[in-house]
């Protein structure tokens, strides 16, 4: 059986360029080829132009707190950037579906996958597992596949940093007298 890439592979790409935007058209391409991606063209200016826009109404989705917009939005991107789904064995690595047409740039590819991926991790994992990091200084973006469906932060860094922060909170610091707060330096 052949897994199409339009899930989890693309929803985690999109969260990779929209936390750190590709500077130029051969760093998007190394970030593809990174993530797993057969770059059939060279990738160009106008690819880094379309993929902006792509991330640009991609963090629009995960901004949104109502699942109704949320919704909305993600259909907004599948109509801009989808085609019927096809059966494809265009690598000779056995037969997939593909859900946009052949031959396309790697921005106008990059918008279906991760317009399609989207759509599948939200409807597949649940309307609220896309979000930025629970932590207030961090705005990393994330797609939570934790079997719970409880994640709230980009890594386990900003986890342990957030519970430090809360036990600091609410443990008193040494020195403190009858309630009154230590001095701290």
């Amino acid at each position: 059986m052949h897994l199409n890439p339009y899930g989890m592979d693309a929803v985690n790409l999109a969260a990779d360029l929209a936390n750190r935007r590709p500077a130029d058209a051969e760093e998007l391409a190394e970030r593809c080829r990174a993530a797993g991606l057969v770059l059939e063209k060279p990738a160009t200016a106008a690819d880094l132009r379309r993929v902006g826009a792509t991330l640009d109404a991609w963090e629009k989705v995960v901004d949104t707190t109502g699942e109704r917009e949320r919704a909305d939005l993600a259909n907004r991107m599948l109509a801009d950037s989808t085609a019927h789904p096809r059966l494809t064995d265009h690598a000779g690595d056995g037969w997939h579906l593909h859900y946009r047409d052949d031959g396309l740039s790697l921005g106008a590819l990059l918008a279906s996958l991760i317009a399609v991926g989207t759509a599948l991790h939200l409807v597949g994992r649940g309307m609220h597992r896309l979000r930025r990091c629970a932590v207030p200084e961090c705005a990393e973006i994330f797609a939570d596949t934790s079997r719970t469906g409880r994640q709230r932060y980009c890594s386990h860094r900003c986890a342990n940093r957030d519970a430090v922060r809360r036990h600091r909170a609410r443990t008193p610091a040494p020195g403190a007298r009858n309630g009154a707060p230590a001095k701290r330096c």
